[in-house]
């Protein structure tokens, strides 16, 4: 059953890269795909670290909250503005910091509620082994969490690309440029093709991270 999974996992990316590279938006599709990697690979290095410190620390969690809201609620096209000023426009950290800024709060959130979930009958067992709190950290806490945190990578990276189409305000590369040509000139086709492109994109990642998600919680039951 999980192979047959698999094959169709397979099989659904290798027909979107063909179809992407058949209608010569693969290179576009690349560039997205990058931009996304790298920015929520940062995502996760900065998120999960702050999402343990939040779970550790009360004081650290009641101050970080009312950021995470704020970055939560603001609109995506404000996070362009004060960047802006920082920057030229088409300076290439300024859509990279803007896509952090916005994917980050999923991965934070997550770890911290994951690590905050753990059950305090399997700490206290924990405690009775003697177990230091690094050691309940990296061999008990984490494991554990570690469903919720691959809940929020995938919510990170569904808003990254969200984000890069609006990046592309700001020069970012990709398919988001597409949409930005099909919006600016009246090409129909190319915006909706290009907009078919990100959504072959989101359906992909979202089916590669709840794989990697169900074969976590396979194992741990």
């Amino acid at each position: 059953m999980g192979v047959g999974r698999s094959l169709r996992l397979v099989w659904l990316i290798v027909l979107s890269f063909g179809f992407l590279a058949f209608i010569d938006y693969y290179d576009y599709t690349m560039q997205t795909l990058a931009i996304i990697f790298v920015c929520a690979f940062i995502c996760v290095v900065l998120g999960v670290p702050i999402g343990i410190a939040m779970s550790r620390n009360d004081t650290f969690q009641r101050a970080a909250i009312p950021v995470l809201d704020m970055l939560q609620t603001l609109p995506p096209f404000v996070y362009l503005i004060p960047l802006i000023f920082l920057f030229s426009v088409t300076e290439p950290k300024l859509y990279g910091i803007a896509i952090i800024l916005y994917a980050i709060v999923p991965v934070v959130r997550l770890t911290d509620l994951g690590i905050r979930l753990v059950d305090q009958d399997v700490i206290e067992a924990a405690d009775a082994f003697g177990m230091t709190r690094r050691q309940k950290l990296f061999r008990v806490q984490i494991p554990l969490a570690l469903p919720n945190i691959m809940a929020g990578v995938n919510q990170t990276i569904m808003m990254s690309l969200a984000m890069v189409v609006i990046a592309s305000l700001v020069s970012a590369p990709g398919l988001g440029v597409l949409v930005l040509r099909g919006i600016r000139n009246l090409e129909l086709g190319v915006g909706l093709v290009s907009g078919l492109g990100i959504v072959l994109l989101a359906i992909i990642l979202d089916r590669v991270t709840k794989a990697a998600l169900a074969r976590i919680n396979a194992t741990q039951k």
